[in-house]
């Protein structure tokens, strides 16, 4: 069959790939405008004020210095995101620690009938509210509180943990550690068992395995897990408020504080949530800075 040079080129530009705009922007359009009316527009509003010094409500917004994030670094305030980091940090480390063995028994270890249900247990206290979680904690964990009344039945020597940064510890692992879990079993699942046969073949010992096979290949995992950890451990409002007491002072508490509470200064609370923004931004950076790092062969 013969074909004329211009059936040639209608045949090409029926195959070339047409830019059609419209359909991918019908379906980014909800999310788009979900993200700008909640996300985009709040943070600008909160930006604008963050430059406005001892604005409160009902005050005409002129934007004028950067005042507030100076006072930020006042040693006080400085103090603050200090613990906040602490805790957030402490909470990260904490809940790899444990959550690494677990995760790794449900992926590697447990049959493989029973991995749905036991990753349904941990998934299970999420369903809680965190309010909830905290004052059960209080229960355990006051003078004369569930933990305590076990210890003297024992003949043990009681302990003060309520309102210390121990209970703050105690309450965020708790509440975060399912994430960790979680998140470290969606890597520990796809490891590849072939690179560790044959690390035993090459006659590495159990260490060096995890270190130099196991590691690399779910350090993304790691890393996601981490970060979601931390940045959620962060802004934490609920645990150090009822488990840490007046001493566990927190940014989030601090934010609280400028917006809701005695002293209502909106554009220092502005500013506080910016920086908070900021840190939460430079660990998201990180993480996909590093966290898509690809393992050593």
């Amino acid at each position: 069959m013969n074909f004329q040079k211009s059936d040639i080129s209608k045949i090409k530009e029926l195959q070339r790939p047409r830019a059609n705009w419209l359909q991918p922007l019908v379906l980014l359009a909800p999310s788009g405008i979900w993200l700008l009316l909640l996300l985009v527009l709040p943070t600008l509003i909160i930006f604008q004020l963050s430059l406005v010094a001892d604005i409160r409500p009902g005050d005409l917004v002129n934007p004028n210095g950067f005042k507030n994030y100076i006072r930020i670094f006042d040693h006080l305030y400085v103090q603050v995101i200090v613990r906040s980091l602490f805790f957030a940090f402490g909470t990260t480390i904490i809940c790899l620690i444990l959550g690494f063995p677990v995760a790794y028994w449900i992926a590697q270890i447990a049959p493989q009938r029973w991995r749905n249900l036991l990753l349904l247990g941990f998934v299970l206290p999420l369903w809680t509210s965190s309010l909830l979680r905290s004052y059960a904690w209080i229960t355990i964990l006051r003078p004369t509180g569930l933990l305590n009344s076990l210890l003297s039945n024992l003949g043990l020597p009681t302990l003060e943990l309520l309102n210390q940064s121990q209970a703050v510890f105690i309450g965020m692992s708790y509440s975060l550690l399912p994430y960790m879990v979680l998140i470290l079993y969606a890597s520990l699942e796809k490891l590849d068992k072939r690179l560790l046969e044959a690390a035993a073949d090459l006659g590495a010992n159990p260490v060096e395995t995890f270190w130099q096979v196991t590691v690399p290949q779910i350090f993304p995992g790691i890393a996601a897990a981490s970060m979601l950890v931390f940045i959620t451990g962060l802004g934490d409002f609920v645990d150090p408020e009822l488990l840490g007491g007046a001493s566990s002072m927190t940014a989030a508490r601090l934010v609280y504080n400028q917006f809701l509470g005695a002293t209502q200064n909106w554009g220092f609370g502005s500013a506080l949530s910016m920086t908070l923004i900021l840190l939460v931004s430079i660990a998201i950076a990180l993480l996909i800075k590093f966290g898509e790092a690809a393992p050593k062969r």
